[in-house]
């Protein structure tokens, strides 16, 4: 009954296995041991390419840390205005890149277009000692509107980036997601498309704690170890978040994981589409959908033990819910069989 977030789920059995497993015996630290290298072996296949792959454990410092190797203090990134680097990170990108400037931009269903950005690379005052210096751009994937972006429209915003000189970093807390809903090669939505980093994330899609910052331009890497070092993110025993990651990545797992989440949310959103009083506010196209209720319905929805956000702040009608690995349809089924009884009793 809980679809606030696919944080409040837990740990698939087969990667709390994975761990269990891993604290047999002894193992080289500091990712000298072979879960460490496993991973990178997966990653470089999944992508068809080779990569520099650095695991590290939360969300937050795999976007602060991958931006500090892309931007100078006196940079600025270009992010969409509800992105999490924006909104959620409480200042670490700022602070890991020692003072680059965030420059929000606005757009529809949680995407940036191209003429948007290239409006404001035209107003960024390159060269300009007064400006910062643009210098990446970062994409959300899915978006923090549970919507997705196709390769070419990628490419697109790439190619404008590239073209100013400009780092393109993908913030992938929920990129299984998207990978499930356009069947695109992971190559074909990363570094094919114009990517240059990615931070890929786990935790919100079946791991315990366990991100990975991945390099496909692997010269960008260049000196990334001590920047993990000096966050705190060098884990010694680093085979505990390789591990995870090592199973997320075995036999597809973290595709059906996603795939599971993925379809819970398409049953929820066409149960709530056929509901008086309900709108949908953007196309559902990964695990996250938001919703227009009436008030009192939220309220009573609440009381009757369903968890969910208001969004984007307590006093608003539309509630987010986010489905996870281990939604069934018959939370799914419950959650919409209590609110049309509550939309259809007066």
């Amino acid at each position: 009954m809980n679809f606030a977030s696919d944080n409040t789920a837990g740990v698939h059995p087969a990667i709390l296995q994975a761990v269990a497993d891993a604290a047999s015996g002894r193992a080289m630290p500091y990712g000298n041991d072979p879960w460490t290298g496993r991973v990178a072996e997966r990653l470089a296949a999944i992508f068809e390419t080779e990569v520099a792959v650095f695991p590290v454990a939360t969300g937050t410092a795999c976007n602060a840390l991958a931006l500090s190797a892309l931007t100078p203090p006196w940079g600025a990134v270009l992010c969409h205005a509800a992105a999490h680097v924006e909104v959620d990170e409480c200042g670490a990108p700022e602070f890991f890149t020692g003072g680059a400037k965030l420059v929000p931009l606005p757009g529809a269903d949680g995407k940036i277009a191209p003429a948007v950005l290239q409006a404001a690379l035209g107003r960024a005052g390159f060269g300009v000692v007064h400006s910062v210096q643009p210098a990446a751009l970062t994409l959300t994937q899915a978006t923090e509107c549970g919507t997705v972006y196709r390769p070419n429209e990628i490419r697109a915003l790439a190619d404008l980036a590239h073209d100013r000189g400009l780092a393109v970093h993908m913030d992938g807390a929920r990129f299984a997601n998207a990978v499930v809903t356009t069947g695109a090669a992971p190559a074909d939505l990363t570094w094919r498309a114009g990517v240059d980093v990615l931070s890929l994330g786990a935790t919100k899609n079946g791991a315990m704690a366990a991100e990975a910052v991945v390099f496909f331009d692997r010269e960008r890497a260049d000196r990334f170890q001590f920047r993990r070092k000096r966050s705190g993110h060098l884990f010694s025993k680093m085979r505990f978040l390789s591990a995870q990651l090592d199973a997320y990545l075995a036999d597809g797992l973290w595709l059906a994981n996603a795939g599971q989440a993925n379809a819970m949310a398409s049953r929820l959103a066409e149960g709530l589409s056929g509901l008086p009083g309900v709108a949908l506010q953007h196309p559902v196209e990964a695990n996250a959908l938001f919703a227009r209720l009436p008030g009192q319905a939220i309220d009573t929805m609440g009381e009757a033990g369903f968890r969910f956000y208001r969004w984007p702040d307590e006093e608003s009608d539309v509630i987010r819910l986010v489905t996870a690995f281990d939604t069934t349809a018959e939370d799914v089924d419950l959650f919409l069989a209590t609110l049309r009884s509550i939309l259809t009793a007066g």
